[in-house]
């Protein structure tokens, strides 16, 4: 959905295909603003351009500088945003207001000065005339939040923005590279100049960290930007924290907004399932040490009510499917009709957006396929293992319900999309594409190659008949700040393994792929063997950022 070069500066604003609903009531959430203690916020979405360069960053397309307009009476500007041209219009930044006066040093507070960190005058900066941009400097005990943005080489109005109370601040850190020659570097001669969004250092569910919209920048092509350490991010310091996250019929209502699509490719063997049809179809609990008294393992009841719970991933319990050949297969391939979504909705940058961790559970993840050069080489059982579970988080405003990114999971890591960039599949329904075999899930079809030196393994994904619109069948498993509204399943908290670990040691199974690779091109040892796969909770994601 980017624009074209014809288009520079950016010109289309995005917008969700369809009007947002009628959030049920509640407390604080989609009311527009948000209290944090001794400042209230709120979320500006429309901007007056400023200055836009048309080369240097992601495409070489160049960035466009804004300064976000109209900014609500009473409230005030704490830096400017920008983002890259190779995309439509579609960000935020927040404004602040200080909510009490009680005597102590006020919270807001103009810098007393401005320092000229760059320009594009001493540059051959192809533009849109000239850049300047300032780093507010604050008064002793205050941060200052973010940069200025002029095209005019006169400073700012110290009324521009506002520093924030250092108290009241939290540490930020560089986050997605906006504009520069940080990968692409040209002729234009912007060298060793980046612009990278910011956000909390700290982030997960309990941290008060709250991101601003706003960026900073590196200079001299260093790893880090003696720029950011003087920035800082806000801080939730409600006492009541949670007073701007959904509810338990507002969650479910966002979720009936957002629900994925998720598309698997037409040559998918191993479709997920519901976790009681896994169960109700034979899946069996071993313990370490029974071996000889309990052979062929218990008989998990429908609702796992039977798994031992709490505890430590210590290798004694382990899951694993049907010892019959012919139920094995069938639990192997899934059951699309029965299979759900079970969501785990938290607080994320001091609640003021909500994610909502969205889970499913494979009872076969297939195997893998190398790519070297022109050969595609089947990798024989290896990559194989039982019990796969697969995430998708989406990530919604707080202040309007509105969804901003979309996490896509892929293997350890995976990869946040702001909806600008997302496929929707009617109305708000972003679409997800679940890779053959190995289920990482991608925002378009095609292959993706996972590269260990020389060695690629295989990631296709494509549209088919069999799609999951996960709408139809969901249930909020998790929410920790929803308290006793929420009662978990005794599943999620069985925290071993969901299947057993495999290692291909066999001479031939490591002999007959070996064979078949060119020249010195080896197997990276982490796909030689398969630990069984751990349950949600278990998950770094479970209650921290996710992993990108």
């Amino acid at each position: 959905m980017g624009n074209s070069s014809s288009a520079l500066p950016i010109k289309t604003v995005f917008k969700l295909s369809s009007p947002l609903p009628s959030w049920p009531p509640g407390e604080g959430f989609a009311k527009g603003t948000i209290d944090l203690g001794e400042l209230e916020v709120c979320q500006i979405t429309s901007f007056n351009k400023v200055w836009s360069a048309t080369k240097g960053g992601p495409d070489n397309l160049g960035a466009t500088f804004y300064e976000p307009e109209p900014v609500p009476e009473g409230f005030h500007l704490l830096g400017f945003y920008c983002q890259p041209n190779n995309k439509p219009l579609f960000g935020w930044a927040l404004a602040a207001k200080e909510t009490t006066n009680n005597g102590s040093s006020s919270v807001l507070t103009q810098p007393i000065d401005y320092t000229l960190i760059w320009s594009s005058t001493s540059r051959n900066i192809k533009g849109d005339g000239n850049g300047y941009l300032w780093l507010p400097t604050p008064p002793e005990g205050y941060k200052a939040a973010g940069i200025v943005v002029t095209n005019t080489p006169q400073k700012p109005s110290l009324d521009k923005v506002r520093c924030v109370r250092s108290d009241l601040t939290e540490p930020c850190e560089d986050e997605t590279w906006v504009w520069g020659q940080k990968k692409e570097p040209s002729s234009d001669e912007a060298n060793g100049f980046d612009v990278y969004s910011l956000r909390p250092t700290n982030r997960g569910m309990e941290s008060p960290g709250v991101r601003i919209g706003t960026f900073t920048v590196r200079n001299g092509g260093s790893s880090t930007s003696a720029v950011t350490s003087t920035l800082a991010c806000l801080k939730n310091g409600n006492p009541n924290k949670y007073s701007s996250m959904p509810n338990l019929e507002q969650v479910e209502a966002l979720f009936r907004a957002y629900s994925p699509l998720i598309y698997f490719h037409p040559d998918e063997k191993f479709l997920p399932s519901s976790v009681n049809w896994y169960f109700d179809n034979g899946a069996l609990l071993y313990r370490k040490g029974e071996e000889l008294t309990q052979p062929v393992g218990i008989k998990i009841e429908h609702d796992g009510s039977n798994l031992p719970v709490g505890g430590a991933n210590d290798g004694s319990f382990w899951l694993d499917l049907p010892v019959d050949k012919d139920a094995k297969e069938k639990v192997k391939k899934g059951d699309l009709s029965s299979a759900q979504v079970y969501l785990h909705p938290k607080p994320m940058l001091g609640s003021t957006f909500t994610d909502i961790g969205i889970w499913l559970f494979f009872p076969f993840n297939g195997p893998a396929r190398a790519k070297v050069g022109p050969l595609d080489i089947p990798l024989g059982k290896i990559g194989e293992h039982i019990g796969d579970w697969e995430h998708l988080t989406l990530r919604v405003s707080n202040f309007n319900g509105e969804l901003w990114l979309l996490y896509f999971s892929q293997h350890s890591k995976g990869q946040w999309v702001e909806a600008s960039e997302l496929e929707f599949g009617g109305g708000n329904k972003p679409v997800a594409y679940a890779s053959l075999n190995g289920h990482a899930l991608y925002r378009k079809p095609g292959t993706v190659m996972q590269g260990v030196g020389e060695l690629g393994i295989r990631n296709d994904a494509a549209k088919s008949k069999f799609v999951m619109d996960t709408e139809k069948g969901f249930s909020v498993v998790a929410g920790e700040y929803l308290g006793s509204a929420i009662v978990e399943p005794t599943w999620l908290n069985y925290l071993r393994k969901w299947g057993p670990r495999i290692v291909y040691d066999s001479a031939d199974e490591l002999e007959k792929i070996q064979n078949a690779l060119p020249g010195n091109v080896k197997l990276p040892s982490e796909i030689l063997g398969e630990d069984g796969p751990t349950g949600p909770k278990l998950k770094r994601s479970w209650s921290g950022d996710e992993v990108i």
